[in-house]
């Protein structure tokens, strides 16, 4: 009971909403070049940069599924969308235990790229038309590059939600 209690999903739930509420009010009207921010997504990429690729697809996967519940989109498509979003910015621990700044929000922009660009192929196999259009040149760099900006800050929040700590490295002790 105790592992459930101080588990990642008790600390990604509230978050979630927060930022699910925050995706849902001011920023449907916050667009950039026409564009609505994907804060949500940039919070599952994050959570994949911070955490690793199983523990990003988690986040993304439950964050995809609140965002699914909410909207009215069918369930579970956002939710393997973000979950793809999470593994692949988490690909980024697997170079490197502890990643720059840096190199974690550039996988935190890939990452929310290739989340937004895996929603018009989802969509196209679940049998809904019209969503690859010459507009998603235009969507899937600004969601990148709006993950890209938040980064910084999405990333320690996102390592918090799924419970991991930075490595401390400690000298070996010379008997």
């Amino acid at each position: 009971m105790r592992a459930f209690l101080t588990g990642p999903l008790v600390r990604l739930f509230p978050v979630g909403l927060c930022v699910l509420a925050m995706q849902r009010t001011f920023l449907t009207e916050t667009r950039v070049a026409g564009v609505v921010v994907q804060i949500v997504l940039a919070l599952a990429a994050a959570a994949g940069a911070g955490a690793g690729p199983e523990r990003g697809a988690l986040a993304g996967f439950t964050l995809g599924l609140m965002y699914d519940l909410a909207t009215g989109t069918p369930l579970g498509l956002t939710a393997l969308v973000y979950g793809l979003a999470g593994f692949v910015a988490g690909y980024v621990l697997t170079l490197t235990p502890t990643p720059p700044w840096w190199l974690a929000a550039l996988f935190t922009a890939i990452g929310a790229a290739v989340g937004e660009t895996a929603v018009p192929a989802a969509r196209t196999l679940i049998g809904q038309d019209g969503w690859f259009t010459s507009r998603l040149f235009t969507i899937v760099p600004v969601v990148a590059g709006f993950a890209l900006v938040l980064s910084p800050l999405l990333v320690p929040l996102g390592r918090w939600c799924m419970g991991v700590k930075k490595p401390k490295w400690r000298a070996i002790h010379e008997s």
